[in-house]
């Protein structure tokens, strides 16, 4: 896969989820333009027209939208949190399938899940 398109493809799933966590904080347009954009693959001219709005004001309003949700994030660390949670339950649930592995080994990555909260 190019590199482009791989960057371009895991700032769109950090920006889904951001968007997931933090939507309640954004405002209505800022929903609704990261929704068409994002989750509905509008294009910057599309959104505009439906909006009656310019190309510019709706790219410079989702930049923006943007960097409030790296903002929220580097504060809340909501996704980080998640992504953590998602490893140590996978480790977990590797740990319980391997009948070899130790009961203390298990009960630790518990307590992981305990303390990421």
């Amino acid at each position: 896969m190019n590199g482009e398109i791989k960057v371009l493809l895991e700032k769109t799933t950090r920006m889904n989820f951001l968007f997931d966590f933090y939507q309640a904080l954004l405002t209505e347009k800022q929903r609704s333009y990261m929704e068409l954009y994002y989750l509905d693959d509008h294009s910057l001219g599309e959104i505009a027209e439906s909006y009656d709005v310019s190309r510019q004001a709706v790219y410079d309003n989702i930049r923006r939208t943007e960097a409030m949700l790296e903002e929220y994030e580097d504060k809340l660390r909501l996704l980080e949190k998640f992504q953590q949670r998602q490893r140590i339950l996978k480790e977990l649930t590797d740990a319980i399938e391997d009948e070899s592995a130790a009961k203390e080994a298990r009960l630790a990555l518990i307590e992981q899940i305990r303390e990421s909260d």
